[in-house]
């Protein structure tokens, strides 16, 4: 039996534009698909794609809104008038004072340093250049909205922002200082050579926080010499023992119980930037939270558990990197890994051309070694004739000489 193709659907950037254009909020078109608005936004996204029923449904409702926008655009174009024929001309009147007008007309394209229009200055012959003699009125400059931000100086603000609180969180997954941190630098890093997708994206605190979870949850973390040092647990009794019980849950339920009851996401958030389904990450949540309260009866509540979460994550003291290190270091990390790459590259090249040079150009079969024949009786030479021998070989010699049977040729 195979299995049918799934269903096509736009970019995730299309599928908001398409949202936005039928003036349609997260929730609205939630409700519309039956699913929730953390859903629609992990799709919209790109985080994670609809599948089976809920991706059909999805797909007929961006293809019904695609079909209305083109109507709209189609109907939003108005057949050309006809033009108006040309009034007399009025009677000179005294020149009206000029007033800044708003609208669309005024608006003029603007340098986002300086702040100054293309329109700033007066053409020659309009009759707004100031008179000789006389100094033009200062003008004031509007203060421009929103200052622009060069990449380098959006990142510093992401990681003072984001990068304090994210150690916190790698701590409580991991229980080590060190590796807390040095995920946090790692995410950040990654995130600095693809800034262009992160800038972009609509949550880049969550696209760092899953890349930073990742790092520190990896399997291979526990093959380096520095994981195999014990680090000194926390001084407080009961911080020790809600972080051995953090400890002694799976990567994935830690990472669950970290997310909802530390970050304070809801379920779908969750479930999404775990991949996985919204039931099984409540399943994870509730076994989480019951070996938890196993070993802690007082954290049966969740709130009473976010607190301690709070507590255990703010009493170490923990400490983030500066932003323009952590850029330079994801810098050098690139080009040392530029580099690598160039250095193999040419490497397996004059391997090649060293293999193609040296090679031989005909086949020569291999010489099998000697091997010993046995049972081969040897070689005996003739001996000597008997004396019966030697008589009938002189008979036999004597009659083809002198008898008659001998024939000899001859020329004629």
């Amino acid at each position: 039996m195979t299995r049918s193709p799934a269903t096509p659907l736009p970019p995730p950037k299309a599928r908001r534009s398409l949202r936005e254009a039928a003036a349609l909020t997260q929730t609205q078109l939630a409700t519309r698909v039956n699913v929730t608005r953390a859903t629609i936004r992990a799709w919209e996204s790109g985080r994670t794609a609809p599948r089976g029923r809920k991706r059909e449904a999805y797909a007929r409702l961006l293809k019904t809104l695609a079909e209305e926008d083109a109507a709209r655009g189609t109907r939003s174009t108005p057949p050309p008038e006809p033009a108006p024929a040309p009034a007399p001309a009025p009677a000179p009147a005294p020149a009206p004072v000029i007033e800044p007008v708003s609208g669309p007309a005024s608006d003029t394209a603007s340098d986002p340093v300086s702040g100054h229009g293309e329109g700033s200055e007066p053409e020659p012959g309009s009759g707004l250049e100031p008179e000789s003699g006389s100094e033009p009125e200062p003008v004031p400059e509007p203060a421009p909205e929103h200052p622009v931000l060069t990449p380098a100086q959006a990142f510093d603000a992401l990681y003072e922002f984001s990068a304090p609180a994210l150690v916190r969180q790698a701590y409580l997954l991991t229980g080590r200082r060190e590796l807390a941190r040095e995920s946090v630098e790692r995410a950040f890093q990654t995130a600095w050579e693809r800034w262009p997708e992160v800038a972009r994206d609509r949550d880049p605190v969550g696209w760092v926080r899953a890349a930073a979870y990742e790092f520190a949850l990896s399997p291979w973390q526990r093959f380096r010499p520095r994981h195999r040092q014990p680090e000194p647990p926390p001084a407080d009794p009961g911080d020790r023992t809600l972080l051995n019980a953090l400890l002694r849950l799976g990567p994935q339920h830690r990472r669950t119980l970290v997310l909802y009851d530390g970050v304070g996401l809801d379920l779908p958030e969750t479930a999404a930037e775990t991949e996985a389904s919204t039931p099984a990450a409540a399943n994870r949540l509730l076994h989480a939270r019951e070996t938890v309260a196993g070993r802690l009866p007082a954290l049966a509540d969740s709130r009473v558990l976010h607190q301690r979460l709070t507590e255990l994550a703010s009493a170490e003291r923990l400490w983030a990197a500066k932003p323009t290190g952590v850029r330079k270091g994801g810098e050098r990390r690139a080009r040392f890994r530029t580099r690598a790459a160039i250095a193999f590259t040419v490497a397996l090249i004059g391997a090649t051309a060293l293999t193609v040079r040296t090679a031989p150009t005909h086949y020569e079969p291999a010489v099998s070694p000697g091997v010993a024949v046995r049972g081969v009786p040897p070689r005996v030479a003739p001996g000597s004739l008997s004396e019966a021998e030697r008589e009938l070989r002189q008979k036999l010699r004597d009659r083809l000489q002198d008898g008659p049977e001998r024939l000899e040729p001859r020329l004629e």
